[in-house]
């Protein structure tokens, strides 16, 4: 009697798991930012001081996304962040056990060091495992974990913060990570495409020609540089939004909160959107009606008479900024297909620098001005972006 071969692995339940553990990574960034005055009251010091938890976190996120991607190149991606996830996981719960500010300081820095390229490597694996044609609604659909992962973890840190300490908030992401272990460790164990090695080739190349292969393609240059201005401009002024909304309009910091949340919402909608979004519009369709929505939801901020007119705008903001954000993402799995853990390492790092970058560039004029100049600025910028991003999608085509 034959017996029936079971049906071939999809990425599919792959993938879902990968998103799992970007929702614990991304919880795990956002969770420290209500606990800073508990955190300074605890340990005896100002919450000023205290924000080195944030900072030390962010520049080894950002370090380990630039010298640490070739790694994914070397060894099967899947495996890797199995593995970072579970260093994460204990980072984080040292974190928990930490007396000192020094001691939290280097239990940050650590997290940093191992979850700046969980991200990066479940993207490159998704480019590996998932045709160019069928990656955007794939990705826009990762893109959830991320998403509720940054909403959810201010959620998970002032709940849990306020019933339980500060220290207790980051045991239960740790708890995360060991959950997203599990279902890693389980995916390895069933589904083969998981544990698939790179190519010999891949192997045998040196890290600085990796960072060569990427860096010598004009278009992979066009796609980080798109990037970096992408979260310029969008950061220089969506991290003045709650500073304005409390200033101007008069809202509480919880209800700033609140209003804050619609972003949440708006990519949610495009990841429930996202196959239909890309097959009526394509890539630079997407783009281009990005760029338009976020012209005219920044406009709406700075003239803004309600702030219900700012929840709309900034819903609106967390749609369309997705749209042309998961183009950049599509393209950047692709750039350099034979380092394409290093390619996207080099995209994110890029994506992080901007942030930084516009961020400081803008606080000067908000501090003499407020935020409605970098508001309309941001309007301004957006369809000249687009419009460049746009022409050079259609020349590559």
């Amino acid at each position: 009697m034959s017996v029936s071969k079971p049906p071939p692995a999809t990425p599919a339940r792959a993938i879902a798991f990968l998103a799992f553990a970007a929702f614990a990574s991304q919880a795990m960034v956002r969770v420290a930012d209500p606990l800073l005055p508990q955190i300074a009251a605890d340990v005896g010091t100002t919450i000023g001081a205290a924000s080195i938890v944030i900072s030390a976190y962010a520049v080894s996120h950002g370090l380990t996304q630039l010298f640490g991607s070739p790694i994914g190149d070397r060894f099967p991606k899947f495996v890797l962040v199995a593995l970072l996830c579970a260093l994460c996981g204990a980072a984080t719960l040292a974190c928990g056990f930490s007396r000192t500010l020094t001691e939290l300081g280097l239990a940050r820095l650590a997290c940093g060091l191992t979850a700046g390229m969980i991200i990066p490597l479940a993207m490159a694996f998704i480019g590996d495992t998932v045709p160019y044609e069928d990656r955007q609604p794939v990705l826009g659909r990762f893109l959830a974990g991320q998403i509720t992962g940054l909403v959810g973890g201010q959620v998970i840190g002032g709940v849990v913060g306020d019933y339980f300490g500060w220290r207790n908030v980051f045991v239960f992401v740790s708890g995360l990570f060991a959950l997203a272990v599990a279902l890693l460790v389980f995916e390895l164990l069933r589904n083969p495409l998981t544990r698939v090695a790179p190519q010999p080739a891949a192997k045998s190349r040196g890290f600085a020609a990796d960072y060569a292969a990427v860096l010598g393609s004009p278009w992979a240059r066009v796609i980080v540089l798109g990037v970096f201005l992408e979260a310029a401009i969008m950061f220089s002024a969506f991290a003045y939004i709650g500073a304005d909304l409390h200033a101007r309009m008069g809202l509480s910091f919880s209800a700033v909160g609140a209003v804050l949340a619609a972003f949440g919402i708006g990519g949610l909608t495009y990841v429930l959107t996202v196959r239909q979004l890309v097959d009526r519009l394509g890539q630079v369709g997407l783009v281009i009606a990005g760029g338009a929505m976020l012209t005219l939801s920044f406009l709406a901020l700075a003239l803004a008479p309600a702030w219900w007119v700012s929840f709309g705008a900034i819903a609106a903001i967390g749609l369309a900024f997705y749209m042309v954000h998961n183009t950049l993402q599509v393209n950047a799995t692709q750039m350099a297909p034979a380092a394409r853990s290093t390619a996207i390492g080099i995209f994110s790092s890029a994506l992080y620098v901007g942030q930084g970058a516009g961020v400081a560039a803008a606080a000067p004029i908000v501090d003499r001005y407020g935020a409605v100049p970098i508001f309309l600025t941001a309007a301004l910028a957006w369809p000249l972006l687009c419009w460049w991003i746009s022409a050079k999608l259609r020349a590559r085509a």
